[in-house]
């Protein structure tokens, strides 16, 4: 002490002379008479002399000004060093060398009542198709099947129909990408506009021709510049039944990489603009052109009220077993649904395209001399070199002969007696001339059909939902119900492939960047949503709406729609052209700085304690958010002198958790809201491998980091993981951590941005120098980052009780910018049983059992991971959660191998006409979560549900705590307080999806109401269960709302269709909701 006095004194003193030296100086200048009076003529060399003094004493006094500080941090550092005494309020080290932290010691519960376990033991209703049965059986050999290549020869009787004559369906569309080869804007101005011009003059001028169509994108931009009276005309084609809005959603959503928040987002808007507009209610789903379906979308869409459903891009080899077994069309239930009420009926296209040649019927050849649109004359021919004639009175019997015998052979392959004959293909019927040339020349060939008996068929135009209601009236039942004898079927249609080997399996992965992006702009639009919905209304409760920024919506409705259209099948998927990719990243990124306004406006008036004294400046934000970041490993910047900082926790429950922010200084000091120091861990910023020297070791030993639940090996030549024991299991796990390559063929077809056509088995990464390897180790967290020339591997762990201290986190850092034909690979080598079976998740909404299958070619054996994949045997699970979707396998037993990132030259003739080579520095996140089991059940159950704390890991994953720097205000800064919007906790199980206002007719504000979605989580129990850092219960499903939102009243709650455009009758406000496991459900609320 009598140090620190003396230091300080005669720092001070120091400090003092010189600032008094300073002074008296420009004080005699400034008010010598003779000096100011004679200041005119003052010499130049001595005001240069007197300005380099000056110069000189600025420049001494802030050599004081550092040697003061130097001084006073070597006194703390002094009075700090060898303090290892429980203070209560800083880390230190224990007897044994460990941390110990003085986090709040409140007891914390983990409560499951053995009734929620239940429902992931419980026997499945036997379903008539299982797909991972169907790939057991089939041999996928690709036999020759003749005019249908991928399919056999189709006969019949021609006294099949005489009972009960043939319903032919044609169904014109046209299917119109919101980006792809063009950005969307200039696909609308080029083609989709003339499509809708045409759409309104064509379709009113015979009552008998039908349209469908889907991407509510489009149809918005086209609305919004189109006159009244095409409005009314349009309005008019639709309410009539000429024009059917299928699906309804925001675009056609790719099913692989989509994330089931954003899924359900875009199908909402979509909805939610079309019943505004329109007020119509599509009835009918149609996805021709998702490389591959997911059993999530029939849920969502049976949840959105919609009863049937079509498909078109499935596995060659499964659409022929389809066909053979008239299974074209089914019930398609969800593996874990115990009874039946997830069912949606669903139509399977049977061909190799959704175009004109592949949907008349088996014979390409012939299906295209009935494009009219490829008439002589025509840019687009026939590949067949026979072309389409015009239909006439001396060709007609012919050609309606030659016709309806394709519609014959089709119909044998499905149950009834109602055919569907699609009618379309990419950006068609943008010419008028097109739509004279095809609804003309097939009205002559429907008008002589259906006036001679003796053919027994009757042919119309008609939409999506008349076929389907002509199907269910065939078979007697209401629209949505399972016809009689029709096939159950559970699981997916994942991996795709449309000829030979040629597996979509590359695009799980491709432009991984802005994968990324998207997930982090889907945890940014659920934060704006819930905390602008929350604002909203406490400033109607507290009569401050009129202060309140709701403007804000038209924000919110901005980042929806940019968000929404990301979810495109050539968007996430990582497929478009280079421009197109750069337009899709602007419009993210655009409302990525929306959001962050939203958010920092709703959290200024949330956290302000006196609301009188709330006001709302554009130009004077009280909060800022991350500056210069995108979300990848960017934190706030502080200058520090006095600080605020507002940290938003976007997760239901709560979160014990490390929040990082970049300081200036090495003196800091973090105190709670009721002035509680917090615990810090003061770290570099390393810039690269080069900001520190490094040491080449010979012989390495393994070294180890551990926290106060995981104790991680690493090799000491590769700095990578080699293995993990928890805390309470005397057992150390091998989990290796291994980096491949993949080529890809030398001849012929190479990958691309679709395709993953490898050159073999994935060869081991290699590279001449010895990695650089850094380990940090300290009270919060400790690390290991491995620096090899493509990429940078950052394993992590919190020394933190609960969820954030129970898994690994682990960041890999890519850049194979200057690699030609290469896909990076991390692959995890454990010593788990697994054999040749592995699980991955469906847009992160539920988990799908794979089984590797020697008899597929490698590329067949990967698998979209939106969100996670596991193996496991009778002791262990292992879980490696994902941030971005990403594709994963499992090769070998006890394997789980991701790919990271692919850069590839070339095309792969799917239509893109490039390769991948806009790769970008691209940071993967993952948690890696090693559970063991209980034992308390058979470990011969396959279980297909994640344990609540992998639900958790997921959760805290993809949502991260947002740091919200208080900006300085001129006035000081107003008192602030915690804001808690529940009134409670939510039941652990229960998952709040979004907090979503509705829209009103002013598209710059809400309504008063709000949509609440609710997502009760399916539980694997059979592991053991940790302490998740929180009070954890469960209640059976159970929910009361009234008292959910804290300082809010409720004054309505009605059930809704997902989408909202369904209601049910309201229920009383004090009413208990219950929701089944793995149950979506939406309710509107008004809260005031």
């Amino acid at each position: 002490m009598k140090l620190k006095k003396q230091v300080t004194v005669c720092g001070g003193a120091i400090f003092c002379v010189a600032v008094f030296s300073l002074y008296l100086m420009l004080d005699r200048v400034q008010h010598d008479p003779a000096r100011r009076h004679s200041a005119g003529n003052f010499p130049r060399s001595q005001i240069s002399v007197l300005q380099n003094r000056i110069e000189q004493l600025e420049q001494l006094l802030e050599e004081n000004h550092q040697i003061i500080s130097h001084i006073k941090d070597s006194v703390l550092e002094l009075t700090d060093t060898g303090a290892i005494s429980p203070s209560g309020h800083l880390p230190f080290r224990s007897a044994n060398g460990s941390w110990v932290l003085p986090f709040d010691g409140r007891p914390t519960f983990l409560s499951i009542k053995p009734l929620d376990c239940q429902f992931a033991l419980a026997r499945r209703s036997q379903t008539d198709l299982q797909m991972l049965d169907v790939y057991s059986l089939l041999s996928f050999d690709n036999v020759d099947g003749g005019v249908w290549k991928q399919g056999f020869e189709i006969t019949y009787e021609a006294n099949e129909w005489d009972d009960e004559p043939l319903q032919v369906f044609v169904v014109p569309h046209s299917h119109n990408d919101p980006g792809w080869i063009k950005t969307f804007d200039k696909y609308y101005n080029d083609q989709t506009q003339h499509i809708f011009n045409n759409m309104v003059a064509k379709l009113a001028e015979d009552p008998r021709r039908k349209f469908i169509w889907s991407e509510v994108s489009f149809f918005a931009k086209w609305w919004e510049s189109a006159d009244v009276h095409k409005q009314e005309a349009m309005r008019k084609l639709i309410l009539s039944g000429q024009l059917e809005m299928v699906t309804g959603g925001w675009v056609m959503t790719d099913e692989a990489n989509a994330h089931y928040f954003a899924m359900i987002d875009q199908l909402i808007e979509g909805h939610q603009w079309l019943e505004k507009n329109l007020g119509v209610t599509p009835r009918s789903g149609w996805a021709v052109d998702p490389f591959g379906h997911s059993a999530t979308m029939p849920y969502l869409l049976n949840r959105a009220n919609i009863s049937s459903m079509l498909i078109q891009r499935v596995h060659y080899s499964i659409k022929k077993h389809f066909a053979a077994t008239r299974s074209l069309e089914f019930m398609w239930r969800q593996t874990w649904d115990i009874e039946s009420g997830t069912d949606m009926f669903c139509h399977m296209m049977p061909f190799y395209s959704y175009d004109v040649p592949h949907t008349c019927g088996p014979d390409p050849k012939i299906c295209c001399q009935f494009d009219f649109k490829r008439l002589p004359g025509s840019r687009v021919n026939c590949p067949w070199k026979v072309p389409p004639r015009a239909i006439t009175d001396a060709n007609v019997a012919e050609r309606a002969g030659v016709l309806l015998d394709q519609y014959h052979k089709k119909s044998k392959l499905f149950r009834s007696k109602v055919l569907l004959v699609p009618l379309g293909d990419d950006f068609r019927y943008d010419k008028a001339l097109e739509w004279d040339q095809q609804y003309f020349n097939y009205q002559k060939l429907f008008d002589y059909m259906n006036s001679h008996p003796e053919m027994h068929v009757k042919a119309q135009f008609a939409t999506l939902t008349d076929y389907f209601n002509a199907v269910y009236k065939a078979n007697g039942v209401a629209p949505g119900t399972r016809p009689p004898d029709y096939p159950v079927l559970s699981g997916d249609f994942f991996a795709y492939a449309d000829r030979e080997d040629h597996y979509w399996s590359g695009y799980y992965t491709s432009r991984p960047f802005y994968k990324n992006l998207d997930r982090v702009l889907e945890s940014h639009l659920r934060g704006a949503e819930v905390l602008y919905s929350l604002a909203v209304a406490h400033a109607r409760r507290a009569g401050l709406e009129g202060r309140y920024p709701v403007s804000d919506y038209s924000l919110l409705t901005d980042a929806r729609r940019n968000i929404g259209l990301f979810q495109h099948h050539d968007a996430i998927t990582g497929t478009a052209k280079e421009a197109v990719v750069i337009d899709y990243g602007n419009r993210l990124l655009h409302s990525l700085v929306g959001l962050k306004r939203v958010i920092i406006n709703a959290a200024h008036f949330l956290v302000i304690k006196n609301k009188d004294i709330y006001r709302f400046y554009q130009t004077e934000p009280f909060l800022e958010t991350v500056r210069n970041s995108l979300g990848f490993s960017q934190h706030p910047i502080f200058l520090l002198f006095l600080r605020y900082l507002v940290l938003f926790n976007p997760i239901e429950q709560e979160r014990l958790c490390v929040v990082t922010v970049l300081v200036n200084s090495v003196r800091v000091r973090v105190l709670t809201e009721d002035g509680q120091t917090l615990p810090v861990q003061l770290s570099a910023q390393w810039v690269s491998k080069a900001s520190f020297k490094t040491y080449t070791l010979s012989y390495a030993q393994p070294f180890y980091i551990q926290s106060q639940s995981l104790t991680l090996g690493f090799s000491g030549t590769t700095g990578l993981l080699e293995s993990v024991r928890r805390k309470d299991d005397p057992q150390e796990v091998r989990v290796q951590i291994q980096f491949l390559t993949y080529g890809t063929r030398p001849s012929k077809d190479k990958s691309g941005a679709y395709l993953f056509l490898p050159d073999g088995n994935a060869k081991p990464y290699l590279q001449r120098e010895a990695p650089a390897v850094r380990v940090v180790e300290g009270p919060l967290f400790a690390e290991v980052v491995a620096h090899y020339q493509h990429f940078q591997q950052t394993v992590r762990i919190h020394n933190v009780p609960g969820v954030e201290g129970l898994s690994l986190d682990l960041t890999t850092m890519v850049d194979i910018r200057d690699q030609n034909n290469k896909e990076l690979a991390m692959r995890l080598v454990t010593d788990i049983q697994s054999g040749d079976t592995f699980y991955t998740d469906l847009n992160g909404f539920q988990i799908q059992p794979r089984r590797y299958f020697q008899k597929l070619p490698l590329q067949a054996n990967f698998y979209p991971m939106p969100a996670m994949a596991y193996i496991q045997d009778s002791q262990y699970r292992l879980t490696l959660h994902t941030a971005q979707a990403l594709g994963v396998s499992s090769l070998a037993s006890g394997q789980l191998e991701v790919i990271l990132d692919r850069r590839l030259m070339q095309d792969d003739n799917r239509g893109l006409g490039q390769g991948l080579k806009d790769n970008k520095r691209t940071a993967n996140r993952f948690r890696l979560l090693l559970e063991r089991r209980n034992g308390q059940e058979e470990v011969t159950l396959v279980l297909y549900f994640p344990s609540l704390l992998s639900h958790m890991t997921s959760t805290i994953l993809n949502h991260d705590v947002l740091a919200l720097p208080v900006l300085s205000r001129k006035h000081g800064v107003p008192p602030m307080r915690t804001f808690a919007p529940l009134a409670g906790t939510l039941p652990c199980d229960f998952h709040l999806l979004n907090l979503r206002s509705i829209q009103s007719l002013d598209t710059h504000s809400p309504s008063p109401y709000t949509a609440l979605l609710l997502h009760r989580l399916g539980l694997d129990c059979g592991l053991e269960a940790q302490n998740p850092g929180f009070n954890c219960t469960t209640t059976q499903g159970q929910l009361s709302i009234s008292g959910l939102f804290r300082g809010l009243d409720l004054q309505l709650l009605q059930p809704m269709s997902l989408s909202l455009m369904h209601p049910q009758p309201p229920l009383s406000n004090d009413s208990i909701i219950n929701l089944e496991p793995m149950e979506i459900s939406t309710y509107k609320l008004k809260l005031c």
